[in-house]
């Protein structure tokens, strides 16, 4: 096959500024995969292993307690109440493969493009689940094709979540997680009243995909809508050791 036919479509960031940060992507698949089969660039348009993640085999006699480790606390049982079929098959699992590693200051999506290739292909070789930590996200083999696949495009908003939780008084607090794929920090908003409710998620939206094509969030920066009132702020904060995002954030005030 000639250069021309199997060259793969880029993933641009159209709004890239250098600088922005490192993105981080953490997979697991569950299942027995044949490793040794090999991946079709074509199929998947993939170009394999990105530089910079990490892929490893865990289970049935190397680290299997690796396996279980991601069976237990409130996400999993969040699953066995929400999916009890994808839960169970999962747990009938006795390996696994991690995908997991920085990719630094990426100028396209192309790692992500790669990434989400070979799992695809894992899942076609004997993998039968995906787990996302970074968006609390458990995916069985037909709605990754159908969300992240079959797309052929970058879907950021495919790979965020936006959570909703109450706060201390009657208002919600409204927070991103997953952009730390893209080495952008999340988005946290407290303090969400009903009639700010929607478009605050909309602002939200357009900040996922604002910065997964690579747009930077000045700090101070004020922002500009209708819907919202004057004086409405970001300002930067938190770490990635912090259990809400696992990753920095940015507030909205």
């Amino acid at each position: 096959m000639n250069a021309a036919t199997d060259s793969l479509a880029s993933w641009d960031r159209r709004y890239f500024t250098p600088g922005g940060g490192d993105a981080f992507l953490y997979y697991v698949v569950f299942g027995r995969v044949d490793t040794a089969a090999r991946l079709s660039r074509s199929k998947y348009r993939s170009g394999g292993i990105p530089a910079g993640l990490n892929v490893m085999t865990y289970g049935p006699t190397v680290h299997p307690e690796v396996v279980v480790s991601f069976q237990e606390g409130y996400l999993w049982e969040e699953l066995r109440t929400a999916n009890n079929d994808l839960a169970t098959c999962i747990s009938s699992q006795d390996s696994c493969i991690v995908l997991r590693g920085s990719i630094q200051d990426p100028p396209t999506l192309n790692y992500h493009r790669d990434t989400i290739g070979l799992i695809t292909h894992f899942l076609d070789v004997g993998g039968v689940a995906v787990y996302d930590p970074l968006m609390f996200q458990w995916w069985s083999p037909d709605l990754w094709r159908e969300r992240i696949f079959s797309p052929a495009t970058p879907v950021p908003r495919h790979h965020t979540v936006i959570l909703v939780s109450k706060d201390t008084d009657s208002t919600e607090w409204l927070h991103t997680r997953g952009l730390r794929k893209y080495g952008r920090p999340d988005i946290s908003i407290p303090g969400v009243s009903a009639a700010l409710k929607e478009p605050m998620i909309d602002l939200c939206d357009r900040f996922i995909e604002l910065q997964a094509f690579g747009g930077i969030i000045p700090e101070g920066q004020e922002i500009r809508m209708k819907s919202l009132p004057e004086g409405t702020r970001c300002h930067h904060g938190g770490t990635v050791d912090d259990p809400d995002f696992n990753n920095v954030h940015v507030e909205i005030t």
